[in-house]
């Protein structure tokens, strides 16, 4: 009887499932599995259940002794947070900084461990976000909890078949090396190692590739690819036959969409250089629904007619809309008619509003993401343009679909502001979808199916061109400590 209870603690202990306690918390997330889980920030959801104690402040901690350190017993460095969404629920994070060892994650209120808490590691050694540590393709898309291949993925591969580098590689880079209008990067992978050599004036943007290319690979054991980006907002492919990576589709283009560089870097930089990711909107966000201001709330440059018109409608009834331009840069010589402008506000001000409004830039708005999990209502416009994961999104669920004219934007405001409860269900499904979608693991996630599924396409050897250069990782993520996959999972 003593062997069997120590199996249940031992599987409770380290079971992905939720743990839940009937008179406490419903806790779950991948920052419950930090031995197989290796993100920039580790995250899990806390959830009071109805006869909780809601009033009380809840506390999190999460602690170790530093592996390596030649001192087992000095703390390990790591930085954690808990982020209050408000209605009963809580987000909590945590970065390392080093490798730990004797790792616990605590929960408690008023001094009571809330859930399964505190949850135990032992002597398995919890690895930070920079230790370079591959594993198998497919084991880690399992040990990550990444699901199923997602459907744009899908969508997005199927006009390819034996792509062939050798064949295609000098005429892709014929077509699109415009340097005054077009920027690309070429990258190969080779024995693990990232290569690249870019072509344009502005590459700049080349480091939000390069930064999620690196994780991968310390993370994962990549097969040999090729294949080209696109550094620009707007996708280049007009017809099926030329693989080209971008960070926007359109409904008249064949590229191959990534997750954006914005949605990505935040991911990458969790609890780091961003003060706005998937996460922080939520903890940061202000009011409660009942608390807001019933007005469309939308801060921006003239990137677009349609914004023009945004302040149009606007300055016709102020008593629905609180919008107006940030920058002016395409129509500097309509400023005086669409300004004044206003000065930037933090994006988690927006929150004090009930509704926002999603309009095109460039191309798609890349604040999507973050209007979603904010908890507003979202009037959307029709638009050709799209991120990798709009196709999930349902009109009349997640968010109220305008025309692309605005025409139709100020009689579906009027019926928002008059069906309170519908609104706010519409808003509440957009953060659930948010949550279910868009968090750190599931854009770290897309980006891996998306290239595992690619390099199956792949045929004919590839091959180092003449000035590629190497782009090394960190120097940091060499101090780690690697052990085989199945002596891991034994721990």
């Amino acid at each position: 009887m003593h062997g069997i209870k120590l199996i249940c603690i031992n599987i409770c202990l380290y079971s992905l499932m939720p743990v839940i306690s009937q008179n406490t918390a419903n806790i779950h997330g991948p920052g419950l599995d930090p031995i197989n889980i290796i993100l920039p920030a580790r995250y899990f959801s806390i959830v009071l259940n109805e006869n909780s104690n809601k009033s009380s402040a809840i506390e999190f901690k999460a602690r170790g002794h530093a592996f390596n350190s030649g001192d087992t017993k000095r703390p390990c460095r790591v930085w954690h947070n808990i982020l209050n969404r408000r209605d009963g629920s809580f987000i909590a994070r945590y970065k390392l900084y080093e490798e730990c060892i004797n790792f616990q994650l605590e929960v408690t209120q008023d001094g009571v461990h809330l859930g399964g808490s505190p949850y135990k590691f032992g002597k398995a050694v919890i690895k930070h976000e920079m230790c370079n540590c591959p594993r198998d393709f497919n084991h880690w898309l399992v040990k990550n909890q990444c699901g199923d291949v997602p459907e744009q993925v899908q969508m997005d591969l199927q006009y390819f078949r034996n792509i062939n580098w050798a064949k295609l590689r000098s005429q892709v880079i014929e077509r699109f090396n415009k340097p005054e209008a077009i920027s690309i990067c070429h990258y190969v992978i080779s024995d693990n190692r990232l290569y690249r050599k870019c072509y344009g004036e502005h590459v700049g943007f080349k480091m939000f590739t390069d930064n999620i290319l690196l994780f991968l690979l310390r993370r994962i054991k990549f097969p040999d690819m090729e294949f080209m980006t696109n550094l620009g907002d707007w996708p280049l492919v007009r017809e099926k036959a030329v693989p080209v990576f971008s960070w926007c589709g359109s409904e008249d283009t064949y590229d191959i969409v990534m997750p954006t560089y914005d949605i990505t870097q935040a991911t990458l930089e969790n609890m780091g250089r961003v003060t706005l990711d998937m996460l922080s909107v939520q903890g940061n966000t202000p009011r409660q629904w009942d608390e807001r201001e019933a007005k469309v709330f939308w801060r921006g440059r003239d990137s677009h007619p349609s914004r023009l018109k945004l302040i149009d409608i606007a300055k016709e009834h102020p008593e629905l809309f609180n919008v107006s331009m940030t920058n002016f840069f395409f129509y500097k010589n309509k400023q005086e008619k669409y300004g004044p402008k206003s000065p930037h506000v933090s994006f988690f001000k927006f929150f004090d509003y009930k509704f926002q409004i999603g309009i095109d830039g460039t191309v798609a708005a890349y604040r999507f993401p973050y209007l979603l999990a904010g908890g507003s209502l979202i009037f959307k416009q029709t638009s050709k343009y799209y991120e990798h994961f709009y196709h999930l999104l349902k009109p009349e669920e997640h968010y109220i679909p305008i025309e692309e004219d605005l025409s139709d934007l100020k009689s579906k405001v009027d019926w928002a502001v008059n069906h309170d409860d519908e609104s706010q269900q519409m808003a509440k499904n957009a953060q659930e979808f948010a949550n279910n979608h868009l968090l750190p693991n599931d854009i770290i996630c897309y980006h891996a199916h998306l290239f595992n599924e690619y390099s199956k396409l792949l045929s004919g050897d590839n091959s180092l061109l003449d000035g590629m250069e190497e782009v090394p990782q960190p120097t940091e993520s060499q101090t780690c400590q690697c052990l085989p996959d199945q002596l891991k999972d034994e721990l």
